[in-house]
């Protein structure tokens, strides 16, 4: 019996289907770009000449002399959220393509000014805007993205098209919330009464970050019409993405290695910026915001010297692992708000995917 049993056994396990391998985060992100990258060229074709070549130049499609350049600036993470959100909600990708244009727009603005108030000359290993094109017009051309992703949305039209300029411009108060806070924390002092706490610092990465991300893995389910219990799972789970983002920055802020991150070494500890790692390390070690404050002061007029001193001090306390331990919990907070209600399947698995990437990012 044996003998005829065990080829039909074999029959059988031969033609069980082999589970298909869960996207990688690369190949989400290339599709998301190739589906998107198009709809988001024709939306800054629109702008007026001066600030549409500095927006390409934002957005690395060409060079500061209008010279075209392959490739582009950015992984493109916040538009994948939205198509991903889309597609969680059982719509087809390209329902949420206004979404992920309007979002895409949104965040060079962001970015473009705050490069300015920061005093970064470099983002991603080129000159920042206002550094290639001067401040004025590197704010003129932020305002006319900003515009420009309203308008987009405008453009949708309806119940859905309403409900997502709605979340939109929510997140963008919240946004310049949380810019205003993270601005005057760098004035405060490292330690006494007026020391910027844990607290406090959570607060404004939910809204400078958080809310972006947040905002970004909502407007896929609105332009889908999708349920609210589904729009309000994917926004929680993206605002804790977004955190473990901040999180994972706030460590390459000090210890990222220029040559990766494009920017100079010990970056946010030049200018004094109370991240993170540094507010961790000081609510394991109390004295070190004393230590701090004689190496680092307010004015980020430090040395090399007293900064490296500075990032030895606050690793040696626990602050860059405490970050990436927070990083890790936020990412598994946001997979919880994802498993809390029916989403469609393949997109779930990218999305986790995305949250992996937040954590091993280089960039």
């Amino acid at each position: 019996m044996s003998i005829h049993t065990a080829p039909h056994a074999a029959s059988q396990a031969r033609s069980v289907p082999c589970p298909k391998a869960r996207p990688t985060a690369a190949a989400t992100l290339a599709r998301c770009r190739d589906l998107v990258e198009p709809a988001l060229r024709t939306a800054v074709r629109e702008l007026h000449p001066g600030p549409r070549r500095i927006a390409s130049h934002a957005f690395g499609w060409c060079e500061a002399d209008g010279t075209p350049r392959a490739g582009g600036a950015g992984k493109g993470v916040r538009q994948a959220f939205v198509v991903l959100g889309a597609e969680a909600a059982g719509a087809p990708a390209d329902v949420a393509v206004p979404g992920a244009v309007a979002i895409e727009l949104i965040h060079t603005f962001s970015l473009m000014h705050d490069d300015i108030m920061d005093g970064d000359g470099r983002r991603r290993h080129r000159e920042s805007a206002w550094k290639a094109f001067g401040t004025g017009p590197a704010l003129l051309a932020g305002d006319a993205l900003f515009a420009l992703g309203v308008r987009t949305l405008a453009g949708v039209g309806g119940a859905t098209g309403g409900e997502a300029i709605g979340h939109l411009t929510s997140m963008m108060g919240e946004l310049v919330h949380g810019q205003a806070d993270d601005e005057l924390f760098g004035t405060r002092p490292w330690t006494g009464e007026n020391a910027v706490g844990l607290g406090e610092y959570r607060a404004m990465a939910e809204r400078k970050t958080g809310a972006l991300l947040g905002c970004a893995a909502a407007l896929g389910p609105v332009l889908a019409g999708a349920p609210p219990q589904c729009t309000d799972a994917l926004a929680r789970a993206g605002r804790q993405f977004g955190l473990a983002f901040q999180a994972v920055d706030d460590v390459l802020g000090i210890w990222g290695e220029p040559a990766v991150t494009g920017k100079p070494a010990h970056s946010d500890l030049r200018r004094a910026k109370k991240t993170l790692p540094v507010l961790g390390a000081m609510a394991q070690d109390p004295a070190l915001g004393t230590r701090l404050d004689r190496l680092l002061g307010t004015d980020g007029t430090s040395d090399s010297a007293c900064v490296r001193r500075a990032a030895d001090l606050v690793e040696r306390a626990g602050g860059r692992a405490y970050a990436l331990r927070e990083a890790r919990a936020r990412v598994a907070a946001g997979r919880d708000h994802l498993r809390a209600v029916p989403l469609a399947g393949p997109s779930v698995d990218e999305l986790v995917a995305l949250s992996e990437l937040l954590l091993n990012r280089q960039l």
